[in-house]
């Protein structure tokens, strides 16, 4: 008994000394790869910080410090644009100006609401079959687990934006596009998360609905879907939340919302309308994290 013992200890021990020898060795490749690509950019003289780092960072900085969104209340009535010469070009009301543009930042931003919203909710419905026909422990006849799982990973590997400008050539400007292409990326990202809440379950459940003469789709929604509602419901809210995010940048390929304001503001060096944009960017995912963190209380 004390050889047995000594032998499943000794057996322990290797393991654990053969799965620390493993990490080791891919924790050095990864560090190999970093100095590979550290040293490859230095030779291409890619890692330079430009002409006068220091003094355009500090220009930026004091234009981000003052978002366009003041003008509201204490810009200049009669802001005067002259040219070179001193010529009076024309006379602007900024406060109204920056009304005008806040009220157009509302609609950007319901924009953008509606682009990540509805593209989520589209990427989890196409998700979900694709998904239980890769998870493993419901044993979907293998060329369909292939053909669905090799779905999911081309749709994982391809940008939104990559997705966005095809779809702009075939459905044209606007918020379609956007909501096809966050449905299609995302459509992978669901389809792994998923799957692998699937394959946490219990097979024992599952085997006993289908013993009582259940199809695939009755033991789906009888034996799987009441298991992993709140998981599926928790990677929805994440993804809808990263895709609030996504979706932002859209408007770089005529999708509209804030990625049109925000592409507008960088082409005209309007550092200020960037703060602003980017203001109202931070506190819709910010609140939107909020709100999803309750619903996930909820569920617990």
């Amino acid at each position: 008994m004390t050889r047995l013992w000594r032998a499943c200890l000794a057996g322990r021990r290797a393991k654990r000394c053969s799965g620390r020898s493993a990490f080791l060795a891919l924790t050095l490749i990864y560090f190999l790869l970093v100095a590979a690509c550290l040293g490859s950019l230095a030779r291409e003289g890619e890692l330079s910080l430009g002409r006068n780092p220091l003094r355009n960072l500090l220009k930026t900085a004091v234009e981000f410090a003052r978002p366009s969104f003041i003008d509201v209340w204490w810009g200049n009535p009669e802001f005067a644009y002259r040219s070179d010469d001193g010529t009076l070009l024309r006379v602007e009301n900024r406060r109204a100006v920056e009304l005008d543009y806040l009220a157009g930042l509302v609609g950007a931003t319901w924009t953008t609401i509606r682009i990540a919203t509805l593209g989520s909710l589209l990427g989890a419905v196409l998700a979900l079959p694709l998904a239980a026909l890769t998870a493993r422990n419901l044993a979907a006849p293998r060329p369909l687990a292939w053909l669905a799982k090799a779905t999911l990973d081309v749709a994982r590997s391809i940008h939104t934006l990559v997705f966005g400008l095809v779809l702009v050539g075939i459905v044209g400007l606007g918020p379609t596009a956007g909501i096809l292409a966050i449905a299609l990326h995302s459509m992978g990202s669901y389809g792994k998360l998923f799957a692998e809440s699937i394959e946490t379950l219990d097979i024992a459940s599952i085997d006993a609905v289908r013993s009582v003469g259940a199809g695939p789709v009755q033991v789906f929604f009888n034996a799987i879907w009441p298991a992993v509602l709140p998981q599926f419901v928790s990677s929805h809210l994440y993804l809808w939340e990263f895709n609030i995010r996504d979706s932002t940048i859209l408007g770089i390929i005529g999708a509209g919302g804030l990625g049109l304001l925000i592409t507008e503001a960088i082409s005209l060096f309007q550092w200020g309308r960037l703060a602003t944009v980017l203001i109202v960017v931070v506190l819709l995912v910010a609140s939107f994290d909020a709100i999803s963190r309750r619903i996930r209380l909820a569920l617990l």
